[in-house]
Protein backbone atom coordinates (compact mmCIF):
# COMPACT_ATOMS: atom_id res chain seq x y z
CA UNK A 1 0.00 0.00 0.00
CA UNK A 2 2.84 1.95 0.72
CA UNK A 3 4.32 1.54 -2.46
CA UNK A 4 1.22 2.15 -4.17
CA UNK A 5 0.72 5.75 -2.27
CA UNK A 6 4.36 6.39 -3.11
CA UNK A 7 3.97 6.37 -7.03
CA UNK A 8 0.40 7.50 -7.07
CA UNK A 9 1.39 11.19 -7.24
CA UNK A 10 4.29 11.21 -9.95
CA UNK A 11 1.88 9.11 -12.05
CA UNK A 12 -1.09 11.45 -11.81
CA UNK A 13 1.11 14.12 -12.68
CA UNK A 14 2.51 12.27 -15.91
CA UNK A 15 -0.80 11.47 -16.77
CA UNK A 16 -2.48 15.05 -16.71
CA UNK A 17 0.78 16.24 -18.72
CA UNK A 18 0.70 13.77 -21.29
CA UNK A 19 -3.31 14.44 -21.73
CA UNK A 20 -2.22 18.45 -22.16
CA UNK A 21 0.58 17.42 -24.93
CA UNK A 22 -1.89 15.01 -26.67
CA UNK A 23 -4.79 17.53 -27.06
CA UNK A 24 -2.40 20.35 -27.61
CA UNK A 25 0.53 18.73 -29.62
CA UNK A 26 4.53 19.92 -28.71
CA UNK A 27 3.83 22.79 -31.00
CA UNK A 28 2.83 25.42 -27.68
CA UNK A 29 5.63 23.98 -25.79
CA UNK A 30 8.48 24.20 -28.05
CA UNK A 31 7.11 28.15 -29.01
CA UNK A 32 7.33 29.32 -25.32
CA UNK A 33 11.05 27.38 -24.60
CA UNK A 34 12.00 29.43 -27.52
CA UNK A 35 10.28 32.60 -26.72
CA UNK A 36 12.50 33.10 -23.56
CA UNK A 37 15.29 35.53 -23.68
CA UNK A 38 17.99 37.33 -21.82
CA UNK A 39 16.12 40.17 -20.38
CA UNK A 40 12.65 37.70 -18.99
CA UNK A 41 15.15 35.47 -17.55
CA UNK A 42 17.23 38.28 -15.64
CA UNK A 43 13.34 40.14 -15.05
CA UNK A 44 12.26 36.65 -13.39
CA UNK A 45 16.04 35.82 -11.67
CA UNK A 46 15.33 39.52 -9.56
CA UNK A 47 11.23 38.49 -8.92
CA UNK A 48 12.78 35.39 -7.56
CA UNK A 49 15.26 37.16 -5.43
CA UNK A 50 12.59 39.27 -3.97
CA UNK A 51 9.71 36.07 -2.79
CA UNK A 52 13.05 34.18 -1.89
CA UNK A 53 13.69 36.61 0.85
CA UNK A 54 10.25 37.01 1.79
CA UNK A 55 9.86 33.10 1.78
CA UNK A 56 12.80 32.96 4.20
CA UNK A 57 11.81 35.89 6.14
CA UNK A 58 8.75 34.04 7.07
CA UNK A 59 10.67 30.76 7.68
CA UNK A 60 12.46 32.74 10.31
CA UNK A 61 9.58 34.03 11.98
CA UNK A 62 8.04 31.18 12.50
CA UNK A 63 11.14 29.19 13.37
CA UNK A 64 11.46 31.15 15.91
CA UNK A 65 7.49 31.07 16.99
CA UNK A 66 8.81 27.00 17.55
CA UNK A 67 11.83 27.85 19.44
CA UNK A 68 14.30 26.99 16.80
CA UNK A 69 16.89 29.39 16.00
CA UNK A 70 17.62 30.22 11.71
CA UNK A 71 19.28 33.63 10.29
CA UNK A 72 17.82 35.11 7.70
CA UNK A 73 21.03 34.20 5.56
CA UNK A 74 20.81 30.42 6.04
CA UNK A 75 17.32 30.67 5.74
CA UNK A 76 17.95 31.90 1.94
CA UNK A 77 20.57 29.79 0.98
CA UNK A 78 18.48 26.81 1.82
CA UNK A 79 15.09 28.27 0.73
CA UNK A 80 17.20 28.83 -2.74
CA UNK A 81 18.35 25.27 -2.54
CA UNK A 82 14.73 23.69 -1.67
CA UNK A 83 13.61 26.21 -4.81
CA UNK A 84 16.04 24.34 -7.27
CA UNK A 85 15.26 20.87 -5.44
CA UNK A 86 11.47 21.15 -6.12
CA UNK A 87 12.00 21.94 -9.56
CA UNK A 88 14.13 19.46 -10.50
CA UNK A 89 13.10 16.14 -7.94
CA UNK A 90 9.58 14.47 -8.34
CA UNK A 91 6.53 14.89 -5.63
CA UNK A 92 7.49 19.21 -5.77
CA UNK A 93 8.29 19.25 -1.92
CA UNK A 94 11.22 17.22 -1.68
CA UNK A 95 13.08 20.58 -1.92
CA UNK A 96 11.36 21.74 1.34
CA UNK A 97 11.66 18.16 3.44
CA UNK A 98 15.58 18.61 2.62
CA UNK A 99 15.45 22.17 4.30
CA UNK A 100 13.34 21.27 7.21
CA UNK A 101 15.49 17.89 7.88
CA UNK A 102 18.69 20.19 7.65
CA UNK A 103 17.53 22.74 10.26
CA UNK A 104 16.41 20.46 12.85
CA UNK A 105 20.12 18.34 12.64
CA UNK A 106 21.86 21.65 12.99
CA UNK A 107 19.22 22.77 15.74
CA UNK A 108 19.15 18.97 17.34
CA UNK A 109 15.42 18.68 16.83
CA UNK A 110 14.43 17.68 13.05
CA UNK A 111 10.97 17.24 14.23
CA UNK A 112 10.44 21.07 15.17
CA UNK A 113 12.55 21.69 12.52
CA UNK A 114 10.21 19.82 9.89
CA UNK A 115 6.93 21.52 11.82
CA UNK A 116 8.36 25.37 11.24
CA UNK A 117 8.13 24.28 7.56
CA UNK A 118 5.18 22.72 7.46
CA UNK A 119 3.57 25.56 9.23
CA UNK A 120 5.08 28.33 6.90
CA UNK A 121 4.26 27.04 3.84
CA UNK A 122 0.76 26.31 5.16
CA UNK A 123 0.12 30.24 6.21
CA UNK A 124 1.32 30.93 2.84
CA UNK A 125 -0.57 28.87 0.89
CA UNK A 126 -3.77 30.26 3.13
CA UNK A 127 -3.22 33.69 1.97
CA UNK A 128 -2.31 32.55 -1.79
CA UNK A 129 -6.36 31.59 -0.98
CA UNK A 130 -6.98 34.49 0.44
CA UNK A 131 -5.51 36.75 -1.99
CA UNK A 132 -6.52 34.44 -4.73
CA UNK A 133 -10.62 34.63 -3.92
CA UNK A 134 -10.30 38.39 -3.22
CA UNK A 135 -8.74 38.87 -6.77
CA UNK A 136 -11.22 36.81 -8.71
CA UNK A 137 -14.83 38.18 -6.59
CA UNK A 138 -13.28 41.45 -8.02
CA UNK A 139 -11.60 40.97 -11.47
CA UNK A 140 -13.60 39.43 -14.92
CA UNK A 141 -12.59 35.61 -14.70
CA UNK A 142 -13.99 32.17 -16.31
CA UNK A 143 -14.75 31.35 -12.63
CA UNK A 144 -16.23 34.69 -11.51
CA UNK A 145 -19.75 33.74 -11.30
CA UNK A 146 -18.89 30.51 -8.52
CA UNK A 147 -16.68 32.77 -6.62
CA UNK A 148 -19.51 33.90 -4.02
CA UNK A 149 -20.09 30.31 -3.38
CA UNK A 150 -16.59 29.46 -3.03
CA UNK A 151 -16.02 32.56 -0.64
CA UNK A 152 -18.92 31.74 1.42
CA UNK A 153 -17.39 28.20 1.48
CA UNK A 154 -14.16 29.35 2.57
CA UNK A 155 -15.52 31.20 5.49
CA UNK A 156 -17.52 28.19 6.64
CA UNK A 157 -14.24 26.17 6.41
CA UNK A 158 -12.28 28.75 8.35
CA UNK A 159 -14.77 28.96 11.24
CA UNK A 160 -14.82 25.32 11.47
CA UNK A 161 -11.07 25.04 11.87
CA UNK A 162 -11.31 27.92 14.67
CA UNK A 163 -14.05 25.93 16.49
CA UNK A 164 -11.76 22.97 16.31
CA UNK A 165 -9.17 24.65 17.79
CA UNK A 166 -10.94 25.89 20.95
CA UNK A 167 -13.46 23.40 21.10
CA UNK A 168 -13.14 21.34 24.79
CA UNK A 169 -12.20 17.58 24.42
CA UNK A 170 -12.38 15.18 26.76
CA UNK A 171 -9.99 12.19 28.06
CA UNK A 172 -6.73 14.76 27.67
CA UNK A 173 -4.34 11.80 27.48
CA UNK A 174 -5.76 10.84 24.24
CA UNK A 175 -3.95 10.93 21.19
CA UNK A 176 -6.19 13.16 19.12
CA UNK A 177 -6.38 15.51 21.50
CA UNK A 178 -2.79 15.38 22.33
CA UNK A 179 -2.01 16.04 18.61
CA UNK A 180 -5.01 18.83 18.26
CA UNK A 181 -3.07 20.42 21.52
CA UNK A 182 0.26 20.38 19.44
CA UNK A 183 -1.19 21.95 16.46
CA UNK A 184 -2.78 24.73 18.32
CA UNK A 185 0.11 25.15 20.03
CA UNK A 186 2.16 25.94 17.13
CA UNK A 187 -0.62 27.90 14.68
CA UNK A 188 -0.51 29.67 18.05
CA UNK A 189 2.86 30.81 18.61
CA UNK A 190 4.42 30.45 15.08
CA UNK A 191 2.01 32.50 13.36
CA UNK A 192 -0.70 33.99 15.26
CA UNK A 193 1.59 35.58 17.78
CA UNK A 194 0.96 39.54 17.87
CA UNK A 195 4.87 40.10 16.60
CA UNK A 196 4.85 37.37 13.97
CA UNK A 197 1.27 37.55 12.22
CA UNK A 198 1.67 40.47 10.36
CA UNK A 199 5.16 39.45 9.13
CA UNK A 200 3.96 36.33 7.77
CA UNK A 201 0.70 37.72 6.26
CA UNK A 202 2.77 40.37 4.41
CA UNK A 203 5.41 38.45 3.57
CA UNK A 204 3.16 35.42 2.13
CA UNK A 205 1.36 38.62 0.28
CA UNK A 206 4.07 39.83 -1.41
CA UNK A 207 5.53 36.11 -2.62
CA UNK A 208 2.18 35.56 -4.00
CA UNK A 209 2.38 38.74 -5.99
CA UNK A 210 5.95 37.95 -6.87
CA UNK A 211 5.06 34.39 -8.87
CA UNK A 212 1.91 36.23 -10.62
CA UNK A 213 4.34 38.71 -11.56
CA UNK A 214 6.52 36.15 -13.02
CA UNK A 215 3.93 34.31 -14.56
CA UNK A 216 2.89 37.49 -16.20
CA UNK A 217 6.85 38.16 -17.64
CA UNK A 218 6.13 34.44 -18.86
CA UNK A 219 2.68 35.28 -20.85
CA UNK A 220 4.03 38.78 -22.31
CA UNK A 221 7.22 36.22 -23.07
CA UNK A 222 5.07 34.14 -25.46
CA UNK A 223 3.08 37.12 -27.40
CA UNK A 224 -0.09 37.45 -24.78
CA UNK A 225 -1.06 41.06 -24.94
CA UNK A 226 -3.92 40.70 -23.24
CA UNK A 227 -4.22 43.65 -20.50
CA UNK A 228 -3.21 42.89 -16.61
CA UNK A 229 -6.31 43.04 -15.35
CA UNK A 230 -7.54 40.30 -17.33
CA UNK A 231 -4.43 38.38 -16.92
CA UNK A 232 -4.11 38.52 -13.17
CA UNK A 233 -6.99 36.20 -12.52
CA UNK A 234 -5.51 33.67 -14.65
CA UNK A 235 -2.63 33.65 -13.52
CA UNK A 236 -4.15 33.00 -9.67
CA UNK A 237 -6.03 30.44 -11.18
CA UNK A 238 -2.91 28.81 -12.90
CA UNK A 239 -0.84 29.12 -9.68
CA UNK A 240 -3.31 26.95 -7.44
CA UNK A 241 -2.25 24.05 -10.01
CA UNK A 242 1.46 24.69 -7.95
CA UNK A 243 -0.52 22.58 -4.97
CA UNK A 244 -1.32 19.73 -7.18
CA UNK A 245 0.98 16.45 -7.68
CA UNK A 246 3.73 16.62 -10.23
CA UNK A 247 6.92 15.81 -11.61
CA UNK A 248 9.83 18.50 -11.09
CA UNK A 249 7.71 20.78 -11.78
CA UNK A 250 5.66 19.31 -14.63
CA UNK A 251 2.18 17.85 -14.12
CA UNK A 252 -1.60 18.84 -13.74
CA UNK A 253 -0.49 22.67 -13.42
CA UNK A 254 0.03 22.70 -17.27
CA UNK A 255 -3.74 21.68 -17.71
CA UNK A 256 -4.89 24.37 -15.22
CA UNK A 257 -3.36 27.14 -17.14
CA UNK A 258 -4.55 26.04 -21.01
CA UNK A 259 -8.33 25.46 -19.70
CA UNK A 260 -8.00 29.09 -17.77
CA UNK A 261 -6.86 30.48 -20.54
CA UNK A 262 -9.07 28.55 -23.01
CA UNK A 263 -12.40 29.57 -20.91
CA UNK A 264 -11.12 33.20 -21.10
CA UNK A 265 -10.70 33.50 -24.77
CA UNK A 266 -6.94 33.81 -25.09
CA UNK A 267 -6.43 29.81 -26.66
CA UNK A 268 -5.74 26.97 -25.00
CA UNK A 269 -2.39 26.93 -27.13
CA UNK A 270 -1.12 30.45 -25.28
CA UNK A 271 -1.89 29.14 -22.12
CA UNK A 272 0.22 25.80 -22.30
CA UNK A 273 2.90 28.11 -23.40
CA UNK A 274 2.86 30.44 -20.63
CA UNK A 275 2.06 27.81 -18.20
CA UNK A 276 3.10 28.12 -14.70
CA UNK A 277 6.18 25.79 -13.90
CA UNK A 278 6.25 24.68 -17.77
CA UNK A 279 8.19 26.45 -20.76
CA UNK A 280 8.25 30.05 -20.59
CA UNK A 281 7.44 29.78 -16.88
CA UNK A 282 9.19 26.58 -15.76
CA UNK A 283 12.14 27.87 -17.86
CA UNK A 284 12.33 31.36 -16.14
CA UNK A 285 11.97 30.11 -12.97
CA UNK A 286 14.40 27.33 -13.03
CA UNK A 287 16.98 29.75 -14.41
CA UNK A 288 16.40 32.08 -11.46
CA UNK A 289 16.43 29.16 -8.77
CA UNK A 290 20.21 28.44 -10.18
CA UNK A 291 22.02 29.93 -7.12
CA UNK A 292 20.11 26.96 -5.11
CA UNK A 293 22.13 24.52 -7.38
CA UNK A 294 25.85 26.60 -6.46
CA UNK A 295 24.45 26.15 -2.43
CA UNK A 296 23.58 22.37 -3.03
CA UNK A 297 27.27 21.86 -4.69
CA UNK A 298 28.88 23.71 -2.07
CA UNK A 299 27.42 22.24 0.89
CA UNK A 300 27.95 18.86 -0.80
CA UNK A 301 31.53 19.50 -1.28
CA UNK A 302 31.67 21.20 2.73
CA UNK A 303 30.35 17.88 3.53
CA UNK A 304 33.09 15.70 1.69
CA UNK A 305 35.74 18.53 2.89
CA UNK A 306 34.42 17.69 6.55
CA UNK A 307 34.19 13.50 5.73
CA UNK A 308 37.91 13.68 4.84
CA UNK A 309 39.57 15.65 7.26
CA UNK A 310 37.75 13.04 9.88
CA UNK A 311 38.99 9.86 8.05
CA UNK A 312 42.51 11.80 8.64
CA UNK A 313 42.11 12.11 11.96
CA UNK A 314 40.97 8.70 12.70
CA UNK A 315 44.45 7.55 10.48
CA UNK A 316 46.62 9.39 12.79
CA UNK A 317 45.21 8.52 15.46
CA UNK A 318 45.06 5.18 14.70
CA UNK A 319 48.86 4.13 15.41
CA UNK A 320 48.95 5.73 18.97
CA UNK A 321 46.44 3.59 20.23
CA UNK A 322 48.21 0.42 18.23
CA UNK A 323 51.33 1.33 20.09
CA UNK A 324 49.81 1.77 23.38
CA UNK A 325 48.18 -2.02 22.94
Amino acid sequence: MRGVRRWASPAIAVAALAVVIWRLGTGPFLAGLKAVDGPAVLAAAAVVLATTLCSAWRWTIVSRGLGVRLSLPAAVASYYRALFLNLTLPSGIAGDVHRGVTHGREVHDVGRALRAVVWERTAGQVVQAVLTISVLLVLPSPVRSSMPFVAGAAVVVALGVVGVGRMRMGGDGSRLVRVRNAVVTDIRNGVLRRNAFPVVVLASALVVLGHAVTFLIAARTVGVTAPISRLLPLALLALLGMVLPNVGGWGPREGVTASVFAAAGLGADRGAAANTDAVAYGVLVLAASLPGAIVLLAGWLSHRRISRLRARRRVAIRPEGAADA
